[in-house]
């Protein structure tokens, strides 16, 4: 089978490319690929940026160049249910009203639907009433993909792992650091950061310590599962 993944950024793939055989540059107008087999799969990791547009313009590109059999948005993802921890594996079965495919993993897993908008969920009052739609975990990128990937009449997944609780507020925003290309930029964080240092900062350092263990248990996930 030739699964295309699509994230927002290289730091979500580290997990599944620990599982990947033979792993290797793929030339693509976006801005980060990686081809590889994972298991009895041929496999297209893409990373173009953060938000619905970057993701469906990603599928558009690698579904011409690389032909695949189904589309998987990954990545990470922040809990809307407080019974998920850091780490958890959500497995969506919808996104903003289109439905996702199952996967089949034996692993400990959440199902459910997810919440996908185009900004950083900042604050646990916003997540709680995202949460209160009926979906388990909200991202910024599986809307896009879903649409994209519908209209080229590929079936789409869901698999992602949870980076931030459901009643955590953010000290630093994101979203004021996020630009036009999807990408955030960390200069604008770390100084904005240093503004109130006791505070954002253990921030920062907890989230990259979260992320490494999100990507981590993903490439766990996703090498056993079955699509």
């Amino acid at each position: 089978m030739r699964l295309l993944f699509v994230a927002s950024d290289p730091m979500e793939y580290p997990g599944i490319l620990a599982h990947s055989a033979d792993p290797r540059p793929a030339r693509m107008a976006v801005d980060w690929a990686r081809s590889a087999r994972l298991g009895p799969n041929e496999v297209l990791l893409v990373a173009n940026g953060v938000g619905p547009k970057r993701a469906a313009a990603a599928v558009e590109t690698a579904a011409t160049e690389f032909r695949p059999d189904a589309v998987v948005s990954t990545g990470f993802c922040g809990a809307l249910d407080a019974a998920l921890g850091t780490g958890d594996i959500v497995v969506g079965t919808e996104v903003e009203g289109h439905p996702l495919r199952p996967v089949a993993n034996p692993a400990p897993h959440r199902t459910g639907p997810i919440r996908s908008i185009p900004h950083v969920a900042q604050t646990a009052a916003e997540k709680a009433r995202l949460h209160a739609t009926g979906a388990i975990a909200v991202e910024m990128e599986a809307a896009g993909v879903t649409e994209r990937a519908e209209a080229l009449g590929l079936p789409v997944y869901c698999v992602r792992a949870v980076t931030d609780l459901a009643g955590e507020d953010m000290a630093n925003d994101f979203g004021k650091a996020l630009r036009p290309d999807g990408h955030f930029d960390t200069m604008t964080i770390l100084s904005s950061a240093l503004l109130h240092p006791w505070k954002r900062v253990p921030e920062l350092i907890r989230l990259r310590q979260r992320c490494a263990c999100a990507a981590r248990m993903l490439g766990d996930f996703i090498a056993d599962c079955r699509f």
